[in-house]
């Protein structure tokens, strides 16, 4: 794709307006079509029907889905469920709820049940929508299980959405603002769903013009009450409904990168020769433009958290390992004002490599930092000159945290409830808050920081690529012991703490993104796959030093009597190596058993092969299996 390509007919002054023209026709929603599902404020029939309901399907529970009725502005809903078409409906909510999802947890496996929806307003409860039929049943392996996982997550981002300007909440709080860091996990989640079916291309296309139509066309004028940012960069919270900055919200530069990761993917994603397709790419391209990283330095080596108009640049600057990395990748990609290659050798003067519990990684106690940027970036078989010192990867260091967090679990040194191999982590997350309890904070081990016993499900999920083994086992019990109280429409909620006795209500879009993103890319990595084909990225990573790592020349060898496989390869001092296996050449996984390092007095590796922990099953069991071995170390270029 060409970057500065633009339709011949449509010129800079279309792409800034999206004025009406006969090769353009139909780019802009069109204003009948964004007031349509708009009602008199004061209607005073009761609603119609709730359309589009739909049911996602697990062990024991049953997620409902349903759109805003055509006529009448609903104040909540009510569900109603039956055991048989023929029998009475019951209502199944004792309250009235806000949000457009129903978790119903009390069901059978194997039972199938009924459901309608009742809209209610001023005027009383309008009729019942169509009826759904939905049976429970259990898991039948982990596929199903991150099937489930997976399209909950994304309804998310897709209910929780204003689908007339892409804006999504930061919470499933019906009076919660927008989150820009969620408008990017949701642009990107677009693509997801697409993949999978549970949405059309067509209706995936023209949320993410929607979106992006938004973010390119409100104000960039501070005297703008109605601003949506400045100088390319975005507020961090914004009206739901008009965009505009929310809570005296900073011009946030990391959320504002989670949002351009979105709008990159989006890119990539949507590259077909078809109007509105081309029309995002122009999109994100004039976005990504428009960005003055140059700005956000303030006359620094290093970039800012960010601005507010009030009060100027905020004090704190990203220096050191933690969620930042996407923020420096691009900014040192960028075509226009990008951050000189020296920031990226400041940022990574304020790392903290350290050995804990026998894992020795770049420091970083809350796990979203180690996971949000790898949602996007495949770090796999790159490394800059700090991780080919260290003989390692960022993907590795993550996997390396991962474990030492899960350790710490296990170890559960402050002796709170349930921790163990299968009740861990620690991240970003509400909490009970009163007496000895956080509330929303940044939770981490190890070291333990702010540790009250709280867990968060996204900590395990947004880990799924590096430790599968290990996060599915975690989630699934989680699901299995704590289902009635932690599952939601919308999957996990954002945390819990046993201490306590503590269930978070509300679910978060920075939670469920990576969920979402991180099982993808474990089955199929397909978000990685289009998102490195970006030159914004490519170009970041280059300049940031990163290289690819080089592969060893393994033999192989089978045992017959034990249908075992055995590698073997010679080695390098201080070097590092990590065996991949495949079921088909395109899909690579990193064995479990993780980097092995030669010493001084090693001529050769011997690798086995006979399933867990090292691979996911024995290789008698699957028709083929490849394999494949990468080496990093002090010495490479």
């Amino acid at each position: 794709m060409n970057r500065a390509w633009i339709p011949p007919c449509l010129g800079l002054a279309a792409i800034l307006t999206f004025a009406a023209s006969d090769c353009v026709k139909g780019l802009r929603l069109s204003a009948a079509e964004i007031g349509a599902s708009a009602q008199p404020a004061a209607a005073l029939t009761p609603p119609s029907p709730p359309p589009g309901l739909v049911a996602r399907v697990g062990d024991r529970s049953v997620a409902l889905h349903w759109d805003k009725p055509e006529i009448g502005q609903p104040t909540g809903y009510h569900v109603y469920r039956a055991t048989d078409l023929a029998a009475p409906y019951s209502r199944v909510t004792t309250n009235l709820l806000s949000l457009q999802g129903f978790a119903d947890l009390d069901v059978t496996n194997g039972q199938t049940v009924f459901y309608s929806i009742r809209a209610v307003n001023a005027a009383g409860e309008g009729a019942g929508s169509d009826s759904l039929a939905a049976t429970p049943r259990p898991f039948s392996n982990d596929d199903d299980f991150l099937d489930l996982l997976q399209q909950t997550a994304f309804d998310f981002f897709w209910h929780e959405a204003n689908p007339t300007n892409g804006m999504v909440r930061d919470r499933s709080r019906s009076t919660s603002f927008c989150s820009i860091a969620a408008v990017g996990f949701g642009l990107t989640a677009i693509g997801i769903g697409i993949d999978h079916g549970w949405i059309s291309r067509e209706a995936g296309r023209e949320r993410a013009l929607s979106t992006l139509q938004t973010f390119w066309e409100k104000s960039q004028t501070l005297k703008d009450a109605n601003a949506i940012g400045y100088k390319g960069w975005f507020f961090h919270f914004l009206d739901i409904n008009t965009a505009a900055r929310a809570w005296s919200s900073e011009l946030s530069s990391v959320d504002t990168a989670w949002f351009l990761a979105g709008a990159i993917y989006a890119r990539e994603y949507f590259d077909q020769d078809q109007a509105r397709e081309i029309a995002i790419r122009a999109l994100a391209n004039h976005i990504l433009d428009r960005v003055d990283w140059t700005w956000m330095l303030n006359n620094g080596p290093t970039l800012t958290h960010g601005w507010k108009p009030e009060a100027g640049f905020l004090p704190s600057r990203w220096v050191g390992y933690n969620e930042a990395m996407l923020l420096y990748i691009l900014g040192l990609g960028a075509t226009t004002n990008p951050v000189p290659a020296t920031g990226w050798t400041n940022w990574t003067k304020g790392y903290l490599w350290r050995s804990i519990y026998g894992y020795t990684f770049v420091n970083f106690p809350p796990l979203f930092g180690h996971q949000y940027s790898h949602c996007w970036i495949d770090f796999r078989h790159i490394a800059d000159a700090y991780m080919r010192s260290k003989s390692s990867t960022y993907f590795e260091n993550s996997r390396r945290a991962t474990m030492a967090q899960r350790e710490y679990a296990i170890r559960n040194p402050p002796r709170f409830p349930g921790y163990g191999s299968n009740l861990w982590g620690l991240t970003a997350c509400d909490g009970p808050e009163g007496g000895n309890y956080l509330s929303y904070t940044a939770r981490g081990t190890p070291p333990a920081q702010n540790d009250d016993g709280t867990i968060a499900p996204t900590a395990a999920g947004g880990s799924l690529a590096f430790t599968p083994e290990f996060s599915i086992a975690a989630l699934r019990n989680m699901y299995e012991q704590y289902r009635a109280t932690i599952w939601t429409p919308y999957g996990f909620c954002d945390a819990f703490n046993l201490k306590a006795k503590w269930w978070d209500p509300e679910v978060l879009g920075i939670d469920q993104g990576p969920i979402l993103i991180m099982a993808e890319n474990l089955r199929t990595e397909r978000v990685w796959k289009v998102f490195m084909k970006s030159p914004e990225v490519r170009r970041g990573l280059e300049r940031a030093g990163f290289n690819p790592v080089s592969f060893a020349a393994p033999g192989i060898e089978r045992q017959p009597e034990s249908g075992a496989i055995v590698l073997a390869w010679d080695v390098l001092t201080n070097r590092s190596y990590q065996v991949e296996y495949s079921p088909n050449l395109t899909h690579w996984h990193a064995s479990a058993t993780g980097f092995l390092t030669a010493t001084n007095d090693m001529a050769s590796f011997s690798w086995l092969d006979s399933g867990p922990p090292a691979t996911d099953v024995v290789p008698s069991s699957v028709p083929q299996r490849f394999y494949r071995v990468f080496e990093i170390g002090d010495t490479q270029p």
